[in-house]
């Protein structure tokens, strides 16, 4: 049956008319301003469909396998040879295609001239990867020219290059021992490769051992029997990693992990080499594995040959992974590689198609550490190749890169800096370092103080006086982030180098700068001080609105009457029961924490709501809290509390067992110990708080000491007792809404960072007054710290200094201390959230029901705002209009005839 098939390929200029097949009729339509090519032609098959794609991109992978499966079936072994020939150049095959073709290539040429041809494929294909099919493959065919002249030494080479390279495979190995054992066997030539066979850790080594040792007629030597015994104790290690591999799912990069981790430790070599090999054969599109490989090559092995060609095998399974290709560039100039190879591969990794534009910055900047280390200075040639090439980078990220990500990926200007310092130090050419300084601070450079000091070392480095004065006055005018820092700089410089006139102008730039800067800076706090203010009457009558509603339902629920009101009633116990308590506010480092804690006028916390009765005696909640019972009673009785002696711990675990007694042999040290009173809740569960108190108020400084200890992993909170009720305007910690100049704020950390090491690497950038690691409540860090240093100049210098540092493989940011401002429901002394002051539901005296339809109309559902993410130097958004509005005024409640005419109009 004849297929028809039609391709259309739109805006194809006509120069590629000549890139079809010739049985491909290619037809013109015009059609708008582009020209669209159809290509008709007919055929069994879809092979011309893949050459077609193929001629648009060359580099899809699958396309290619599809062609050679496609020519495979249809018997086209000249087209198909031709195919996976191009593929080759393009790809490294896989083992199964590499077979595939030596087989098809074998029966092609069977005459005697055409055998080397075949030679040369078996050695591209031993190049792609270690597989011991391949090399039994190999070393099968080359028995079949053992006729030829120096045919047996071919073979006996091909055989001792295959165990070298896969005789330690623990699966496959054994297959190609066996017939080098064969082959030596049948010429009568050696003993001497099953001699070596007993020293190598190969599975069924006991059948070749016993073979041996009834094949020799002088008995087995010593020194085979002890490397015969020690190849089966490390085949004994590595049982357990082949058991695992063989249950394994591909691709197994798990299991091969381990078993690398495993032979590193044992340290061997050969060992290491080949499970790699086996890793990579299954993983070969895992860059992580590629470059674990190379490294270890890099720096244990050395081997020119093995590490070169491992590179290279490496970029062509990744290319797109660029840290490959820049290791790669690494090897050949470390092993002496010629000029043309190293520029060869590196046109080959621009054209590699990464997936970053910062990939083509650092590929060029290592190429251009390569051409500047060839350059000595001396010699015009190699000094304006290295100049060509800063060039051309600067245009091929301008174009090329800029054009297809839409940025550079050198926003810093790392390249044209590195350019502009060897041209200062080497070159001794100050004026071309100082034009390209000029076209640094043209791309949006010029607002960053670090930039312009940058400019000022070089200067003070290799340039004069006068021009380190200009730069500086430049960074006075143009610099936004840190302009303090600039302006001191600016008089220290004034003070060692310039005169009294210089001095005198010095001053006043900077302090019209600086007042400038201040100016600014105080608009921006009025408004953000009016925004604070707007937000605190929005809440102020959100507050009211609450309370108004709140009045309202509770006067509702009062005129119930009946069984109904009696359920509730029941029900509105167990929700006072279960609530938590009001809300006690504590201190946490720059931020402040709202904890709810019961008080201490009774067991609800507040009091009982209006027409609340005990329940009888055998209400199932009241019998589970009688365990608590005692406490409680404890607990109710004011005569034995004291606020001024007491303190109040928080955050400890749910789970926490004989609370008392473990605190009380925590706190005994700070002094005598009147009475420790746990809270607990309804059920008789420890509610993760309690009350500690003292004989004498001296105790209770030295109990605050013990804030954040930990205690069963959770940090203890210790704070004083306060009741919220008395002293509402009573706050442990006061929230900073301003920015802190003499405070950075660092993310970013590892969560291993200790305080301590964090003090080590910012107290060479000044005095530190205090260091703060910032935590959840269960004590796990967050990566986030706060340093307090002396002065702002010593805050503004560490932010310079140790921003994007890298700490423990983790970036650093840091920035100085800006606080967000702080949303007004969070404050101490407002109320919560609407969502928390709503009760829960309250249901009848039949319980809840089997249904959890909600009979109320979708026009009556109320969506709440989200909450928006503060970070540090932002605030979150604005409530909604809508929302403020409904909290200002709640609508008037909706009786059942309102909700009848409802349904019935609709």
């Amino acid at each position: 049956m004849i297929e028809l098939e039609v391709v259309i390929l739109s805006a194809v200029t006509a120069e590629r008319k000549t890139t079809w097949p010739r049985y491909c009729s290619p037809v013109y339509v015009a059609l708008s301003s582009s020209i669209i090519y159809i290509y008709v032609h007919y055929s069994t098959s879809h092979s011309p469909l893949c050459i077609f794609q193929l001629s648009i991109n060359a580099f899809d992978y699958n396309c290619h396998v599809d062609l050679i499966k496609l020519l495979k079936q249809e018997g086209e072994l000249f087209r198909l040879r031709k195919a996976r020939q191009k593929m080759s150049e393009l790809f490294p095959l896989t083992e199964e295609i590499w077979l595939d073709w030596l087989k098809d290539e074998i029966r092609l040429t069977e005459e005697e001239p055409n055998r080397e041809k075949v030679y040369e494929l078996f050695e591209r294909a031993v190049n792609d990867y270690i597989c011991p099919d391949i090399w039994l493959e190999y070393a099968q065919y080359s028995i079949g020219g053992m006729g030829s002249p120096g045919g047996i030494d071919r073979v006996r080479a091909i055989f001792e290059r295959a165990v070298t390279a896969v005789g330690l495979h623990m699966t496959k190995g054994q297959t190609v021992w066996e017939a080098y054992r064969e082959f030596e066997n049948a010429i009568l030539s050696t003993v001497q490769v099953c001699v070596s066979i007993t020293s190598r850790d190969l599975l069924d080594m006991e059948a070749t051992y016993a073979e041996y040792e009834e094949w020799s007629e002088h008995g087995v030597p010593e020194t085979v029997i002890h490397q015969y015994k020690k190849a089966l104790q490390q085949m004994e290690k590595c049982k357990s990693f082949e058991e695992s591999l063989m249950v394994a799912e591909p691709p197994k990069l798990a299991e091969y992990q381990g078993y690398i981790d495993f032979e590193l430790k044992e340290g061997d070599p050969a060992r290491i080499q080949i499970t790699f090999e086996r890793t990579l054969a299954e993983n070969c599109l895992v860059p992580d594995m590629w470059a674990k490989y190379t490294t270890y090559l890099d720096r244990q092995l050395k081997i020119k040959d093995l590490v070169l060609s491992t590179h290279e095998r490496a970029v062509r399974n990744c290319p797109w992974t660029m840290g490959l290709w820049k290791s790669y560039l690494l090897a050949l100039e470390r092993h002496g590689a010629d000029h043309q190879t190293v520029s060869d591969v590196f046109e080959k990794a621009l054209n590699a198609g990464f997936i970053q534009a910062t990939d083509y910055v650092e590929i060029w900047q290592a190429y251009l550490d390569y051409l500047r280390r060839r350059v000595d200075f001396k010699s015009s040639k190699e000094l304006e190749e290295l100049r060509g090439a800063f060039s051309r980078s600067l245009d091929y990220m301008k174009q090329d890169v800029e054009e297809r990500f839409g940025e550079s990926g050198d926003p810093s200007c790392i390249i044209m800096q590195i350019w502009a310092r060897i041209e200062a130090l080497h070159c001794k050419n100050m004026q071309k370092a100082r034009e390209l300084w000029d076209n640094i601070m043209t791309k949006g450079n010029a607002k960053f103080a670090n930039m312009w000091l940058e400019y000022y070392n070089l200067e003070r480095s290799y340039g004069d006086p006068i021009h380190c004065r200009k730069a500086l006055h430049r960074a006075v005018q143009c610099t936004s982030d840190y302009p303090e820092h600039v302006c001191e700089v600016l008089l220290t410089f004034e003070r060692v180098e310039g005169s009294l006139e210089d001095w005198d102008v010095a001053v006043q730039k900077t302090e019209t700068r600086l007042n400038r800067i201040n100016e600014q800076r105080a608009k921006a706090a009025e408004k953000e001080a009016n925004l604070a203010r707007q937000e605190e009457e929005r809440a102020e009558q959100r507050r009211k609105a609450k309370s108004e509603k709140k009045t309202q339902k509770k006067f509702q629920k009062g005129t119930r009457t009946g069984e109904k009101r009696k359920a509730e009633q029941d029900d509105y116990q167990d929700e006072w029961n279960e609530d938590s308590a009001p809300k006690r506010h504590r201190g946490n480092g720059d931020h402040t924490t709202d904890e709810y804690m019961e008080t201490e006028t009774g067991l609800f916390g507040r009091n009982a709501p209006p027409g609340y009765k005990p329940g009888p005696p055998g209400n199932k909640k009241v019998q589970q809290a009688a365990a608590a019972t005692p406490q409680r009673q404890k607990d109710d009785n004011p005569e034995l509390r004291n606020d001024n002696t007491s303190v109040f711990i928080s955050n400890l675990a749910y789970t926490l067992e004989e609370p008392e007694s473990k605190l009380r042999t925590l706190f005994e040290t700070c002094g005598p110990i009147t009475q420790i009173r746990p809270v607990f809740s309804n059920k008789g569960t420890f509610k993760g708080y309690c009350y500690v108190q003292f004989e004498s108020p001296v105790s209770v400084p030295e109990a605050l000491k013990l804030d954040r200890r930990e205690v069963e992993g959770r940090p203890m909170f210790v704070s004083p007792c306060v009741d919220k009720n008395k002293n509402p305007d009573f706050k442990v910690f006061k929230y900073n809404t301003s920015m802190e100049k003499h405070k950075i704020f660092i993310s970013g950390l590892p969560f291993s960072c200790t305080k301590e090491q964090l003090e080590e690497l910012c107290k060479s950038h000044g005095t530190i007054k205090e260091v703060r690691l910032v935590t959840y409540r269960s004590g796990k860090p967050k990566g986030l710290a706060y340093v307090e240093f002396a002065d702002e100049t010593q805050a503004s210098q560490a932010v310079l200094r140790m921003d994007g540092m890298d700490v423990e493989g983790n970036k650093i940011s840091v920035a100085i201390s800006n606080p967000p401002r702080r949303n007004m429901m969070d404050k101490p002394g407002t109320s919560r959230p609407m969502s928390d002051m709503m009760p829960r539901q309250v249901y009848g005296s039949r319980g809840r029901g089997r249904t959890g339809l909600s009979l109320l109309p979708r026009s009556l559902h109320r969506q709440s705002a989200p909450v928006s993410k503060v970070e540090n130097g932002t605030a979150a958004e604005q409530v909604t209009a809508s929302s403020a509005a409904n909290a200002a005024g709640e609508p008037k409640p909706l009786s059942n005839s309102d909700f009848a005419r409802m349904l019935l109009n609709k």
